[in-house]
This record gives C-alpha cells, structure tokens and sequence, in this order.
C-alpha cells in the first residue's frame, strides 16, 4: 500500500522569527523523509510480489510459527472481477490483523518460490487465479511435485473462486488431477466427463447443517456473485469424504442445493478447501463471507478456529490497489 499523504499545516506567525524556524524545519525534514522511506518500502513490497518473492521474512528452520502461502496465478478479468493481485494483499492483512488468532506469517508471491526453506515452512497454501495457478505457470510439473510431497507433510492447500479451475487439458479422460485429492472437487471447464456452471445471480449463502468450526461466527447472507455450482468432487462413492461448509439453492430457474464451499481431512493428516467464490472483489466488504474464507484458510492451516469466528475490519478496498490490475 501506498503511504499516506501528509498534509503540512502552515506555519503560525509567531513561529516565523528566525529563533523560532530551526525545529519546524527539522520537523518537516525529518517527517519528510519518513514519508519517503515509506513510499520506497512499499515499491520494493510491490516489487517482490511481482518477481515472485516472499513479502515476508522467510522463517529460521527452526520456527513454528505457522506460515501461510498466497499464490496470485495469472488473471485476464477485468478490474472489479477476480482481482487477484489485490486479494492477496487483502488476504494478508486480514489474517495478520485478526485479534482472535496468532496471527501467522504470510507470504504473497505471483511465481512459485524457488525458495525451500520456504516451502518447507508453508502450512498451507492459498490459491487465487484463473483456473489453478500451478497449471498455467512455468514448470508446471515440478511445481506439482513439489505441492505433493508438501501435502504428503500434511500441508493444506485452498482454493478461491476460480482457482479451482481445470480445463480439459488439465485433467485425465476420466477428470482426474492431483487437485480432486487435495481439496475434494473444482470447476470442470469445458471437459468431456463433466461441466461445472458459472453465471451471476443473486443467492443466499447458508451454512451447512452439520457443525463445524469453519462456520463460527457468520451467517447466511444474500449476495450478487457468481456461485459456481454443478463443481465435479470425483466419483460419487468418494463424495463421503467431503465436509460441507456452506451451501445455495441454485441457479434461480432451476434451484437445487448446490455445495459452494467445502472442505476435506486427507489422509496424509493435511486439510484441503475450497469456495466457489467471490467473483466480484466488492463482496469481500461483507463481513459474514469475508468470516466464511478466513476461517477456511485458518482451518486449513491447523490454526483452531475461535468460538465467534476469524474476526476482520473492512472499511475500504481502495487502500489494496484494487482497480490497478496489479
């Protein structure tokens, strides 16, 4: 985030003698340069999120501070839609300014890290794109690997809105990919064994009847989104797997209980999630859907979620870059 600009009040006229003007002068000059140093910070901030470094320190190998990995993939949305970049910015300082939970260490990077005292400290990784980043960046196998031999550790990884995408080309004739085993399910685009939905309507957003910590401290609420529905979770014997955590009568013409956000216990002792959306960037100014995905990505991270729910301030989204592109 850009800091913010000062605004320099005029002088008072009994300041203006020449025994009186030294100390503003240093004032000005020492707050100016604050200012600067903050302004430079934020560049070299932006900097890092774009070659794919860390925004955080990566921690001693000893730590056991758990750690949260965001992974902004590639997007072609317009401003307003996806946001990708923004999100994760957002993500970040909702989870590090929670007063409920140790906040964890948070890592926003647009390239998978080369970094493996990095990856080796991940608890869990977050995922915002089009379609499921690893599939759409460069040595998309060996980033694969990697993602399995972390989940084989017990590593969690999450899904946001479209970044559980597979196409066609992702995915085996029968739909198989690594993603289906680690978070439960993801959106069929375009594939000959299933086709998952997406079209923008007004629904509700309820939680699933079945208690769960992921459904503290929010409640249903009525959005303009784009729920994807008809998600493909693999064949239908495998389906008991899953952990319902919210779900919508969808689409309007044609409603029928759809799952738009669920969760998986593997069984190497690591979670997967996943929510279907938001869409568009506005609704993480509501507070019940923006309760529902911080408690995702803090369960997933086995950081126990409080009794009342992640808690998060959202005044503005503007503060985030949102609009930019980057």
């Amino acid at each position: 985030m850009l800091p913010e600009r000062t605004h320099w009040a005029a002088a008072p006229v009994f300041m203006r003698t020449k025994t009186r003007q030294r100390p503003v002068i240093r004032c000005l000059t020492i707050s100016l340069v604050a200012v600067l140093l903050a302004g430079f910070a934020a560049i070299a901030i932006a900097g890092d999120e774009a070659s794919g470094k860390s925004t955080t320190d990566t921690p001693d190998s000893g730590s056991q501070k758990t750690h949260v990995l965001v992974v902004v993939g590639p997007s072609e949305h317009p401003p307003g839609t996806h946001e990708v970049a923004a999100t994760g910015r957002l993500i970040k300082h909702l989870l590090q300014e929670s007063k409920r939970i140790d906040p964890p260490a948070v890592s926003v990077v647009s390239q998978w890290p080369d970094d493996a005292a990095l990856l080796d400290a991940v608890t869990s990784v977050v995922f915002l794109g089009d379609f499921f980043p690893p599939t759409r960046m460069e040595n998309k196998s060996r980033i694969l690997q990697q993602l399995d031999e972390m989940t084989q550790r017990g590593c969690g990884i999450v899904c946001v809105h479209f970044a559980t995408g597979l196409a066609k080309h992702d995915v085996t004739p029968e739909g198989h990919h690594p993603l289906l085993d680690w978070t439960g399910g993801y959106f069929a685009t375009r594939c000959e064994h299933h086709q998952s939905v997406a079209k923008i309507f007004e629904s509700t957003i309820e939680p699933a009847e079945r208690p769960h910590a992921v459904l503290a401290g929010w409640k249903s609420f009525r959005i303009h989104d784009e729920p994807y529905y008809e998600m493909y979770f693999g064949p239908k014997e495998t389906h008991n797997r899953l952990i319902p955590f919210a779900t919508a009568m969808i689409p309007p013409e044609a409603p029928r209980q759809q799952l738009v956000a669920w969760g998986i216990e593997r069984p190497d002792g690591g979670r997967g999630a996943a929510i279907v959306l938001p869409h568009f960037i506005r609704n993480w100014l509501d507070p019940n859907m923006r309760t529902l995905i911080l408690n995702l990505i803090v369960w997933s991270a086995k950081i126990d979620v409080p009794s009342e729910g992640v808690d998060s301030q959202l005044d503005d989204l503007q503060s985030f870059q949102t609009g930019t592109g980057k």
